[in-house]
């Protein structure tokens, strides 16, 4: 094999990142033929395609993947050794995590699950994308992130090579201001019947299990408001303006964040949450580190399950 030119090796992964050669030749300064001719110079001495086209936009392949891993890594390290060089020689910056975290994930369970990356590696680049499961696993698909925590495995259909693997999983506990819960405490969860509450919007698991749980125990609450964003959801809890339901495994956050009490706990509805990786076996410090201490201390042992 020849010697890498590291010139092409830009120009391929400015095309990776940008998605089509379009985009990349105007954050190069280059023309469209000029990095079209370099690709496939590139792909000549690898002996390997690196592109798909799709319509209009161009795919890694497998051994593109791979090689946008590489890229990646290498021009992370080249922009640690001039900031390095610019401060003197001082250490780099540590270790880039880059998380995406699915949209209906709480906020304090990211956070909690986040955590002990931070303990775990020094000088830690934290990186956090929140969004669609769909487009995080897109991005995680072009090693934009390291790892996608969701309230779901990486669905089958999707034609991303993914793993999904299991962090445990959390029952369910129900909020209301401190009048309110005390009153409602007694009895529950008949006591949620014709009671205001704040739901999840209905494109959460959650959403479904509570309504099922709710209707076959009979009860009927008066949903006054719908969220997608929990802590907003939990800031409308915390006024008054009905109960609302968190995971367990938050509960002492969720009382003391918002000055709210319990009502009444179930272990009828369970969220379950995961780690999605392209990796079989999961290789970045931190999210071994993520892993790790959700299994131990966060949720319990459980075992990893691939989709």
């Amino acid at each position: 094999m020849a010697w890498l030119n590291y010139h092409h090796l830009l120009y391929f992964w400015t095309v990776a990142r940008a998605g089509t050669i379009a985009a990349a030749s105007k954050e190069l300064h280059l023309s469209q033929p000029t990095i079209s001719t370099q690709l496939k110079t590139l792909e000549e001495s690898l002996g390997q395609k690196l592109f798909q086209r799709q319509g209009r936009k161009l795919v890694l392949t497998d051994v593109g993947q791979t090689t946008f891993r590489y890229a990646d890594e290498i021009f992370r390290l080249g922009k640690e050794l001039q900031k390095s060089l610019e401060t003197g020689g001082a250490p780099g910056t540590g270790l880039r995590f880059a998380v995406g975290v699915a949209d209906v994930i709480p906020k304090l369970v990211a956070q909690r699950l986040l955590e002990p990356a931070f303990d775990a590696v020094p000088l830690l680049q934290l990186e956090c994308h929140e969004g669609p499961l769909p487009q995080l696993l897109a991005q995680l698909a072009l090693h934009e992130l390291d790892v996608v925590l969701a309230d779901s495995p990486a669905p089958a259909d999707i034609k991303v090579k993914a793993f999904s693997h299991a962090l445990g999983e959390s029952g369910t506990t129900f909020f209301a201001r401190p009048g309110q819960a005390a009153s409602l405490r007694r009895g529950f969860p008949k006591t949620l019947d014709g009671t205001p509450m704040l739901l999840p919007s209905r494109a959460t698991t959650v959403r479904r299990q509570l309504e099922i749980w709710l209707d076959s125990l009979g009860v009927r609450p008066k949903v006054v408001a719908e969220f997608d964003d929990s802590a907003l959801l939990m800031t409308f809890g915390m006024r008054g303006r009905g109960v609302f339901a968190a995971p367990t495994v938050i509960e002492d956050e969720v009382c003391r964040q918002y000055d709210v009490q319990v009502v009444g706990r179930t272990e009828d509805v369970t969220e379950r949450f995961w780690a999605i990786s392209v990796e079989r076996r999961l290789r970045h410090a931190a999210v071994v580190a993520v892993a790790d201490s959700a299994r131990r201390e966060l949720f319990g042992k459980t075992e990893d399950s691939r989709r």
